[in-house]
């Protein structure tokens, strides 16, 4: 009991650059402070499993811009220092929850993460 199980097989193969959907609500990202202090949460708790490089949080563009506009938008990419800590990340974070939402992570190209290709 208690036991998570483990994450379903990677849609793409591993990499040091970890994907996290279904994470954030896209509005607590409007604001400056909430944003301030996820992106916080998420150093502190994605630094658990291994050295962060990078943590990209995409934003909601101005009102009146269409969000489709901004790939991305919603999820949150950690980029690690090497494949094992991305590893254990993605192992421990899926299907977690967060703020209510079941996350899913997966793997993601780190040239497409360095293209900001979400």
């Amino acid at each position: 009991p208690g036991a998570s199980l483990p994450p379903p097989p990677a849609a793409n193969p591993p990499s040091n650059v970890v994907a996290l959907t279904e994470m954030l609500d896209v509005e607590e990202l409007l604001d400056d402070t909430e944003y301030a202090e996820i992106m916080e949460d998420m150093k502190e708790e994605c630094g658990k499993f291994g050295a962060v490089v990078s943590i990209v949080i995409p934003r909601p563009p101005a009102a009146g811009v269409s969000r489709d506009t901004v790939p991305g938008l919603g999820k949150v990419f950690v980029q690690y220092q090497d494949v094992a800590g991305a590893t254990a990340a993605r192992t421990v974070l899926h299907g977690r929850k967060f703020g209510g939402n079941i996350v899913k992570a997966d793997y993601l190209d780190e040239g497409a993460f360095n293209d900001r290709a979400f």
